[in-house]
């Protein structure tokens, strides 16, 4: 679960730390506080888009940090798959620092990239965001819910159709090669084999571009090496330690404690001679050999000019130069390698179209299932007489995904044509259909953290009190994190944070803040009273918190 946030010098936040609980946290406050900035750092730290000026105004950077606390074995092991240890307490710390020049994500003090970050959050929360309801109205998302749903059951065929895919992609491009006529076919054959021979020609032999370069070097700075070993061997050979020597013998045995002085100058005078012996061999056998020069520079020229035509290095030249006989051998026996890439693609066809067909009737069977409980948690969010279904078409090609398109139906009065979603459903429908959907997946979810920021859009009365039991209903296995503006869900808290908005030598800051249970009551009647709060709204803000226990009690008794 989130165990905590720490927002530094974003936006209106000039610093807040919030500890969140597991269960049903709710997050209220008055409009234009800064709700939206507390779950925009979360998204931020998530590697979603960092907003234009988002650093507060003087700081020289921005800073959030989410530490989540991950105690399931099969969630620890997941995350050691991408490289993360959570610590012996299961935690694990995902910070972002913002800087107006970049940014830098870390996971556990190491740096990540952004891939790397969404696979790891991907399994620790899932962010629920305002207008996340819209998506609703594109296909794919429906079909992206379906096998979210049952991704367990078809983890292994999607993985099948995946590798059986890219093996259909390239026996086609491999096909697609052998497009040639007779003309081009040949002259085809003709250049590549003066291209085998120019590289089989030169007699390239593993290591020896190391050899030879370090041999030119070697030539074209000899004159200087000589010199400097002149200068070098002149150097240890000056009588300079041999008189310190002569000297501290003449009086170590005066004091014991000259032995060690004296011993290092002997080794001293030991390793000059010895290095003046190492010089003196060296230039004995250092010589210069203009023509083995020419040679050698010649050499690398060829070397360098294959490299520039046929790949960077003498390992992809032998790499460009098996591919040339590989594809020569095509050529040469043109129709038959041909006959046998066809035959191949339509054995991996038949694969293909075999597993594709498994998943499309997997996803049709499983399509009924979810749209009946889909059912159930719309007629519970206040949609009468509502009918639910998955239509099902097949795509003209094939994907990594099978070959099927989905979408989503809806018919919210008796007698209605089922319709697609983004022809019935309103903003606040999409809303409560989006709800629905993630009560449902809840119960298949292992994603330990959900966010719901303003779910509520829309709606009232008995809608709200249907959507706050959801909510409650979800936060039985989930840690639920919400930001509200309906007394109806703030009622239902586990935990209970306002943020508030003030002004502090001329500037603006939001802070974040958990109520105690009188202050909880007070937040419910401004919820409910507006700008005037009687005595009369605060006690029904007090029968509301009351019901709201019973209602968490008896959702416990089932579900916690």
């Amino acid at each position: 679960m989130l165990s905590e946030l720490h927002v530094k010098n974003l936006a209106l936040i000039e610093k807040a730390d919030v500890e969140f609980q597991d269960g049903f946290n709710v997050l209220t406050g008055e409009t234009g506080a800064g709700k939206s900035i507390i779950i925009g750092s979360v998204t931020i730290a998530l590697g979603g888009k960092v907003p234009k000026d988002i650093i507060r105004k003087g700081a020289e950077y921005a800073y959030v940090e989410l530490i989540f606390t991950v105690r399931e074995p099969e969630k620890i092991r997941l995350l050691q798959e991408l490289d993360v240890q959570p610590d012996q307490d299961g935690t694990v710390i995902i910070s972002k620092k913002i800087m107006p020049s970049r940014s830098l994500s870390k996971i556990n003090d190491e740096t990540v990239t952004a891939g790397k970050l969404r696979d790891i959050t991907g399994l620790l929360i899932d962010i629920h965001g305002q207008h996340e309801h819209q998506s609703l109205l594109y296909k794919s998302k429906h079909l992206a819910i379906l096998d979210r749903y049952q991704e367990k059951k078809s983890h292994e065929l999607k993985k099948n159709i995946g590798e059986t895919y890219g093996e259909y992609l390239r026996l086609k491009d491999r096909l697609a090669s052998f497009r040639l006529d007779e003309e081009t076919r040949l002259r085809e054959m003709d250049f590549i084999r003066f291209e085998i021979e120019e590289i089989e020609n030169a007699g390239l032999r593993e290591g020896e571009e190391e050899e030879l370069s370090s041999r030119y070097r070697f030539f074209s700075h000899a004159k200087k090496i000589g010199e400097s070993l002149t200068l070098a061997y002149s150097a240890v050979n000056s009588d300079v330690i041999g008189r310190a020597l002569k000297e501290v013998e003449s009086v170590a045995s005066y004091d014991k404690g000259l032995s060690t002085i004296l011993d290092q100058l002997f080794d001293a005078d030991s390793i000059l001679r010895d290095i003046s012996h190492e010089i003196t061999s060296y230039m004995d056998n250092m010589s210069f050999d203009e023509e083995e020069y020419r040679q050698t520079e010649e050499r690398l020229d060829v070397i360098r000019s294959l490299q520039a035509k046929y790949g960077g290095s003498l390992d992809q030249i032998f790499i460009n130069l098996e591919e040339k006989q590989r594809r020569l051998e095509e050529l040469e026996d043109y129709d038959a390698v041909r006959n046998r890439t066809v035959e191949e693609l339509e054995r991996v066809s038949d694969r293909l179209e075999l597993l594709c067909a498994q998943l499309s009737e997997m996803r049709k069977q499983t399509a009924g299932e979810l749209t009946e409980k889909i059912k159930e948690g719309l007629l519970d969010l206040n949609f009468i007489d509502v009918e639910f279904s998955m239509e099902f078409s097949r795509l003209d090609h094939y994907t990594a995904n099978g070959y099927d398109e989905a979408e989503f139906v809806i018919s919210t009065n008796p007698g209605e044509p089922l319709k697609p979603l983004g022809m019935v459903a309103s903003g606040g429908e999409l809303s409560r259909i989006m709800l629905a959907i993630k009560t449902v997946l809840a119960d298949t979810d292992d994603i330990p953290t959900l966010i719901f920021d303003e779910i509520d859009t829309g709606i009232s009365g008995r809608t709200a009190q249907k959507v706050s039991e959801k909510l409650v209903y979800i936060a039985g296995n989930h840690q639920v994190i919400c930001i509200t503006h309906l007394p109806q869900i703030a009622a239902m808290a586990d935990c209970h944070y306002e943020i508030a908005k003030a002004v502090e030598e001329g500037r603006t800051t939001t802070s974040i803040r958990r109520l105690e249970q009188e202050e909880m009551v007070e937040e419910l009647a401004r919820l409910l009273g507006g700008v005037e709060i009687t005595e009369a709204v605060r006690a029904n803000a007090r029968e509301m918190k009351k019901m709201a226990k019973k209602e968490i009690k008896t959702a416990g008794s089932t579900k916690r």
